[in-house]
């Protein structure tokens, strides 16, 4: 995985975090400018990246990541909950949102999400994108283009049972082999019912989909399957 953010000290405390976890290899740091190079020279599965960067911003960033076609997954740091660039980072693509004071079991449990397909998405940061929405069904400013395409709900109320069960898991950010295990069914299994949810949801993103079970309080049930997070 790379670490991209402006801070030196900051990235060296992310490397000290993740280097010491089973399973993750840090391939490299970097800021912003150095990103082109750094991922050419290690390919890495998984990118932390800083929203905000004086040097070149995070959302440039995240689109160029995602035009690739080895794409990684791309885990968004930011300092507030309620940073206002989280809705343009999830619209481009963004795999998860992870608060910069998270705990650092979070930090691994979300990169070890991102990397075996699944999502991370800090429930505060949820719950604010939530609101977001919410506040635009209520008559406020709306966003051009969003992930919960209609706030009532009536496409999670299309969903049947094991369908719910699964978006809840999304919720909470496990992949479709946690969810298996979770369900007691197969890879396979899981595999169409999350294809199903997503097309049933009218998204193509699991990230959209963790902030549709957040909104609908199915997250909630699932939540505290993953690592505490700020």
């Amino acid at each position: 995985m790379l670490i991209v953010d402006d801070e030196e000290l900051f990235r060296a405390g992310l490397r000290m975090v993740l280097a010491a976890a089973d399973g993750i290899v840090v391939t490299g740091e970097c800021t912003a400018t150095g990103v082109p190079q750094a991922v050419a020279d290690t390919a890495p599965d998984v990118v932390l990246l800083d929203i905000r960067m004086p040097d070149r911003d995070g959302l440039a960033v995240l689109g160029d990541l995602k035009s690739r076609q080895d794409a990684p997954s791309v885990l968004m740091l930011t300092s507030f909950d309620t940073d206002a660039y989280v809705d343009r980072a999830l619209r481009a693509g963004a795999d998860g949102f992870l608060l910069k004071d998270s705990d650092p079991a979070y930090l691994v449990w979300a990169v070890r999400a991102a990397a075996a397909g699944g999502s991370a998405l800090s429930p505060s940061v949820a719950r604010a994108v939530v609101d977001g929405y919410a506040s635009s069904a209520d008559g406020g400013p709306a966003p051009a283009r969003g992930p919960v395409a209609d706030p009532g709900g009536d496409r999670v109320g299309q969903l049947t049972p094991r369908e719910r069960e699964v978006l809840a898991l999304l919720g909470a950010g496990l992949s479709n082999r946690e969810i298996a295990s979770e369900l007691y069914l197969s890879p396979g299994t899981v595999k169409e019912h999350v294809s199903t949810v997503l097309a049933k949801l009218g998204t193509d993103n699991r990230v959209r989909a963790a902030v549709i079970a957040w909104q609908s309080g199915l997250a909630g049930t699932a939540a505290d399957l993953a690592p505490h997070a700020s």
